[in-house]
């Protein structure tokens, strides 16, 4: 059913496209960041983390349990269903650390996924999470404070190692995320995988999936696998075997001591917009009902 749902879609897309030129030359990121709610479609993760769209996403509550949705006028809550799941049994996890009481959720995804207008590059299948590393101790925050209220950094030198806001719980929760089965990796500043390392104990294994990156020392990034029977979903290449932890160190060291320029590499090439015909045919048929 899946598979003629998705054949069915495509069809529908093709015809769009063929219909629409001017559309298909329109940057997608303008296509799909005016969209303000989700498609009347089943629930699908289309093409890849960056190069994707989202039917029939749902919308993270506002306010849970044991999370809140932050930056709620980006209009970034939302994802696949089992994305929201996921997020429901992290935050209870968390709730039940020393300090928290659940998880602060950062951007998500657009309501029909895709690119967005400003920021990521990813996020664009309703399967990637940002989750704020300050500890969630205000359950109440009011639409304006979650505007105002920022997350906190846990970086020293440039993020080669963290500073004294880490602490053991939030190595436990990122242990908690990395176990999960439905988690592909998860991106998170040098020093955090570094001090993970020094730190863990018993099955190193989870470890793997950890893996640094620029720019999350305020946030980590999760990135769940392609659901099960997804056909048109695709998964990023898997992390390389072993715990990643040399790989961390090494980052860190080239933060401390940047290697010198190679004068023979060429130049970067700016990054080209994606237009709806560089995404999965059926994001014409996410974009117009």
């Amino acid at each position: 059913m899946v598979r003629r749902a998705l054949a069915q879609l495509a069809l529908i897309s093709l015809a769009l496209l063929t219909a629409l030129p001017a559309a298909a030359q329109t940057p997608a990121k303008e296509l799909f960041g005016r969209q303000q709610a989700g498609s009347p479609h089943r629930p699908h993760p289309l093409g890849s983390y960056s190069r994707g769209c989202l039917a029939g996403a749902v919308p993270l509550a506002e306010t849970g349990p044991t999370w809140q949705a932050m930056r709620l006028s980006r209009n970034r809550n939302w994802a696949f269903p089992e994305t929201l799941t996921f997020i429901d049994r992290l935050s209870r996890f968390a709730a039940r650390l020393p300090g928290w009481n659940g998880l602060y959720i950062g951007d998500m995804s657009q309501p029909r996924g895709g690119p967005m207008l400003t920021g990521h590059a990813s996020h664009q299948t309703g399967l990637d999470i940002d989750i704020w590393l300050r500890p969630a101790t205000n359950l109440r925050l009011t639409p304006r404070e979650r505007e105002e209220v920022s997350s906190i950094s846990l970086q020293r030198s440039r993020g080669a190692f963290v500073n004294d806001s880490w602490t053991p719980a939030h190595h436990e929760l990122l242990k908690a995320a990395a176990s999960d089965p439905a988690v592909a990796r998860i991106f998170i500043f040098p020093g955090a995988k570094v001090q993970m390392c020094r730190d863990a104990r018993g099955d190193r294994a989870w470890l793997r999936k950890i893996r640094p990156w620029w720019g999350h020392d305020t946030h980590f990034h999760v990135r769940l696998a392609c659901p099960r029977g997804m056909s048109g979903c695709v998964d990023q290449d898997p992390p390389p075997p072993g715990d990643g932890c040399d790989d961390a160190v090494a980052w860190a060291n080239n933060i401390l001591n940047p290697p010198p320029p190679d004068p023979n590499a060429p130049p970067p090439r700016p990054r080209r917009d994606l237009t709806l015909a560089d995404l999965p045919q059926e994001c014409a048929s996410v974009l117009s009902r």
